[in-house]
């Protein structure tokens, strides 16, 4: 299985191309079916994302592309993801890329008036302009110390 993982690895996010799906925390688990296929679970980072079938299609693709000859990917919809599930790299991969990564919601509610970081300058002077950014998953923001405007991954 560890050649799989290391495949999906590869696999990047359609909307998010710097993170992978394991990056992004998706990957829910990586096994053999009763039939003997291999078997991806991947849970969606939220209903209706319009990213999913690309992603499934991508990992297939990528599977098949490493020499495994039958793949499933199957929507694990329980437990719902959550940004938690972004890895410590993938969140340092968007900061370096100009996204805001999300803060960790355990145990306090998202929106909370959180201190955003610019990914630009590292100031936490900042403002929400609009909760709708450049894909679903992300908000506007803009920098009030360097003016310039980031998305934020949001807090799901």
């Amino acid at each position: 299985m560890a050649d799989a993982w290391a495949v999906l690895a590869s696999v990047a996010d359609p909307e998010i191309p710097v993170l992978s799906v394991v990056d992004l925390g998706i990957i829910r688990s990586v096994g053999l079916d009763s039939a003997g296929a291999l078997e991806i679970g991947v849970a969606p980072t939220y209903s209706g994302c319009p990213a999913t079938a690309t992603i499934h299609a991508d990992i297939k693709a990528a599977l098949a592309g490493a020499g495994f000859s039958r793949v499933v990917v199957k929507s694990v919809l329980s437990p719902a993801w959550t940004s938690d599930w972004i890895s410590a790299e993938g969140r340092a991969k968007l900061r370096a890329y100009g996204i805001a990564p999300p803060a960790p919601m355990t145990g306090r509610n998202a929106v909370d008036g959180a201190r955003i970081e610019c990914p630009q300058c590292g100031s936490t002077h900042t403002e929400l302009l609009s909760e709708f950014g450049s894909t679903p998953c992300k908000a506007l923001h803009r920098c009030r110390t360097c003016q310039e405007p980031f998305d934020r991954f949001k807090c799901i």
